[in-house]
């Protein structure tokens, strides 16, 4: 069971930057393969953004080129750098291990709001 906590969203204008952070009571971070998912209304959970042990990443197209996805040196806290936010990208964001699904354990999330 995965243990981790959200955090760094915010409101913002559209243009504007977030970067978010996700912290793990556990060692699974470094152990496993990560992601970001996204939550947005009315829509089903997604994955925008995923770290492989080899820090090879993989991101949703609707994100390519805007968000950035990394490890802490730590190895136990992951980070999502959102740049050029749009309306689009609303939603409450999530960390988990690639694969994750309604089963696993979810944390709270962190609820990012970007306004026209």
């Amino acid at each position: 069971q995965v243990q981790q906590v959200e955090s760094g969203g915010g409101l913002v204008q559209a243009g504007e930057s977030l970067r978010l952070s996700c912290s793990a009571r556990t060692m699974v971070f470094s152990t496993n393969p990560m992601g970001w998912y996204r939550l947005a209304p009315g829509k089903g959970r997604e994955l925008v953004a995923g770290i492989n042990m080899d820090a090879t990443t993989i991101y949703a197209d609707s994100v390519k080129g805007r968000f950035a996805i990394s490890r802490g040196a730590d190895k136990n806290t992951i980070y999502l750098q959102m740049n050029n936010l749009k309306p689009e990208d609303t939603g409450t964001y999530y960390c988990n291990v690639l694969g994750a699904g309604p089963g696993d354990w979810w944390g709270p999330g962190t609820q990012v709001t970007v306004s026209s």
